[in-house]
């Protein structure tokens, strides 16, 4: 039995989104049905709509969502109908070999929902990272499913499914900020501010917020930063210098994903310092650096894969530290919409007019 719900496809290559009838089926063996009560409009569901992470139109969009499980397929242990769970698209298998090393945050076998989800027409839907949460139920793999407490509500659990964690943790799991600390954030958008809030978590003594935008800045300060510098009018790697001694600081986070701020923050770290990657690039982007200094400066290069999170360790910790006034994710939702609005809240994404736009449904 498959039943009826509205979703936002993209059918084709930059063209625009539209709210249509997408056909669920009832959960499988391992899967979980969602009944999704908010998901913020990332800039991945941007990426898919214009063709920049692969070609299997038509996508399902939403991926950083919370919600509420209808219904589960035989074989399902970790949740039940009823929990209120936010929704990741790193299930961990358990089995593979990073997982046998213990090491389930690097898990190389995640899995999704085996059955599809399909337009009315019986056209096969693409689920935007294996989600696709802009829709009024869907279907994952149960593991893609991570019970929190539902004091939380949804618009701000949801964005613990995508971007503030990828930054959070990019700050925190690989970036290993720890008291006293200086840090540096390159690119101030969700990502980075969740990198921002992260080392402020961590107990970073210095946090320096760096982004073209005076407005980004300013949100910025309102998640920890200590000290913003506005790249389009100041060298960035000086004025980080200039705040640390001359030295740079311990870790640097680029949230961007470009060859000319990546360079910015491997030169603004200090020696032996950190740089983290966690901006994603597009696959015709390149980055040149001399080998001695690479070697010269010594230190880390590393690079974060959703903040290197483990969602049934981190999301429950996280919501908790919110709803302890600890961790401020209420802050990051610059407002709430509904499925027919996210075309537009693509576009103000591109003028950086929000933070993180929220469908609630």
């Amino acid at each position: 039995m498959t039943i009826s719900v509205q979703g936002v496809v993209a059918r084709g290559k930059g063209e625009p989104v539209e709210v249509t009838t997408v056909l669920v089926p009832e959960p499988g063996p391992g899967e979980a049905l969602v009944t999704v009560q908010a998901c913020g409009v990332c800039h991945t569901d941007l990426h898919y709509k214009q063709g920049g992470i692969g070609e299997d139109f038509p996508y399902l969009l939403g991926h950083e969502a919370a919600g509420l499980v209808e219904a589960v397929g035989p074989g399902v242990t970790e949740v039940a109908p009823g929990d209120f769970v936010i929704l990741n698209w790193r299930a961990v298998c358990g089995r593979c070999r990073a997982c046998r090393r213990g090491r389930p945050w690097y898990c190389f076998s995640t899995h999704n929902a085996t059955q599809k989800m399909t337009l009315a027409d019986g056209t096969v839907l693409s689920p935007a990272l294996g989600i696709g949460a802009f829709i009024e139920k869907t279907l994952v793999a149960a593991g893609q499913c991570t019970k929190v407490n539902p004091a939380i509500p949804a618009a701000t659990a949801g964005l613990l499914g995508c971007g503030v964690m990828a930054g959070i943790g990019a700050a925190i799991n690989t970036g290993g900020v720890t008291r006293g600390d200086s840090v540096a954030v390159i690119g101030c958008g969700g990502v980075g501010d969740g990198a921002i809030a992260g080392a402020y978590l961590a107990g970073a003594h210095t946090i320096i917020a760096v982004d073209v935008d005076d407005r980004k800045l300013d949100w910025a300060r309102g998640f920890g930063a200590t000290h913003v510098i506005n790249s389009r009018n100041a060298d960035p790697v000086a004025g980080i210098q200039e705040l640390t001694g001359g030295f740079g600081v311990d870790v640097v986070i680029e949230a961007l994903g470009r060859p000319e701020t990546y360079k910015q923050a491997f030169y603004a770290r200090d020696l032996a310092g950190t740089v983290v990657l966690v901006g994603v690039p597009t696959p015709e982007m390149r980055l040149e650096l001399p080998l001695l200094d690479v070697f010269g400066r010594g230190g880390a290069l590393k690079s974060s894969w959703y903040g290197d999170c483990l969602p049934s360790r981190d999301f429950p910790m996280l919501v908790d530290l919110h709803l302890a006034g600890r961790l401020p994710l209420d802050k990051f939702v610059s407002e709430t919409i509904g499925l027919g609005d996210v075309e537009e809240a693509f576009a103000k994404m591109g003028r950086g007019e929000v933070l993180r736009s929220v469908v609630a449904l």
